[in-house]
């Protein structure tokens, strides 16, 4: 049975660096999320590895641990809340205290993924695939990113609905600054191979595929342990989003995966939208989804709100979730606390 934290107000945040912290010049975006999430009442604990970046990460994998362990046994600390992403954070899995983890919140995107989906399939625990908390810098939040405080807040039992954005963002623009942090310009559409309506039914799990994919073969990427202890074998809706991979790249992950077992028993899959998707000769970003809708026999969704090219929805790993998707871009993803 899946576990769900709850959040009780006030909701004191964790603020740990398993990955990336920041560069000294880098740390008024910290400064500044921490102050606009204060004036909407969320106290703070922010841990040291934050303010430090050297080699690619934030500290010493068994520091970047134990400050994760220290929150994640901390029963003040509802929601943990990593500053962004970054390249190493796998490195830490082998130092997490799995056993001892307090059922709470954590939320983030890009290589937290890996953190995010090692911890649900591993302890049956949700985790929230969201924004960052460098992004809630901005005055305000667009409606979609705003959305993860009404998804965090769903209790067990309960549902929440969630609808595609209107606009996303094309590139990052950061010395052009703007209250919502994004620059928000071009029309969203989900979109279905064949262009065909699908509604698919299952429990969520997913991520950054450029790091979750690393999972494959380790303690903490053991899909069918999950299934079977976890969600009685129900079948798994995967959402993965493309931050850097070529579309070969992506390609050899995918039939990776399913050599792996990742996707028996899988209901559907949604791919966010990407930058990298870039055609190589000519080997089309479509001819990938086509060929796994076909080797799977299952529907596809793609260019969804998820992962680099924000805004995102806010997807919670083991929910039971059922997707639509209409050809008139009528979609919706709704998640069910069970």
């Amino acid at each position: 049975m899946i576990r769900y934290p709850l959040l009780n107000e006030p909701v004191k945040i964790g603020v740990t660096a398993p990955s990336s912290g920041l560069h000294l010049e880098q740390h008024s975006l910290l400064e500044e999320a921490v102050y606009r999430m204060k004036g909407k009442g969320y106290e703070f604990l922010i841990g040291q590895t934050c303010w430090t970046q050297y080699k690619m990460k934030s500290a010493q994998a068994t520091v970047r641990a134990e400050e994760l362990n220290q929150m994640l046994r901390d029963d003040t600390v509802q929601l943990i809340y990593p500053p962004w992403g970054g390249e190493l954070l796998i490195e830490i899995l082998e130092h997490i205290d799995f056993d001892n983890i307090k059922p709470k919140w954590i939320l983030g995107y890009s290589d937290i993924s890996s953190l995010l989906l090692a911890i649900t399939l591993k302890t049956g625990i949700a985790t929230a695939h969201g924004p960052n908390l460098i992004d809630m810098r901005g005055q305000a939040s667009d409606p979609t990113t705003a959305m993860w405080e009404k998804v965090l807040f769903t209790k067990k039992g309960e549902e929440i609905t969630q609808y595609p954005s209107e606009m996303y963002q094309l590139r990052w623009q950061h010395d052009y600054v703007t209250d919502w942090v994004y620059h928000l310009t071009e029309p969203t559409k989900w979109k279905t191979i064949k262009n065909t309506p699908i509604l698919i039914k299952g429990r969520l799990l997913g991520g950054c595929i450029d790091v979750i994919r690393h999972l494959i073969g380790t303690p903490f990427g053991d899909v069918g342990q999950f299934q079977q202890k976890y969600i009685n074998n129900d079948p798994i809706i995967w959402y993965f989003e493309n931050c850097e991979l070529s579309v070969p790249d992506l390609r050899r992950s995918l039939v990776q995966m399913k050599l792996a077992g990742w996707f028996e028993n899988c209901s559907g899959i949604l791919f966010g939208r990407s930058a990298a998707n870039e055609t190589v000769n000519d080997y089309h970003i479509l001819d990938v989804y086509m060929e796994l809708a076909e080797e799977l026999n299952v529907p596809i969704a793609y260019d969804i709100d998820c992962g680099h090219m924000p805004p995102q929805l806010t997807f919670i790993n083991g929910a039971y979730a059922e997707v639509r998707v209409y050809n008139n871009n009528g979609t919706m993803v709704k998640q069910l606390f069970k």
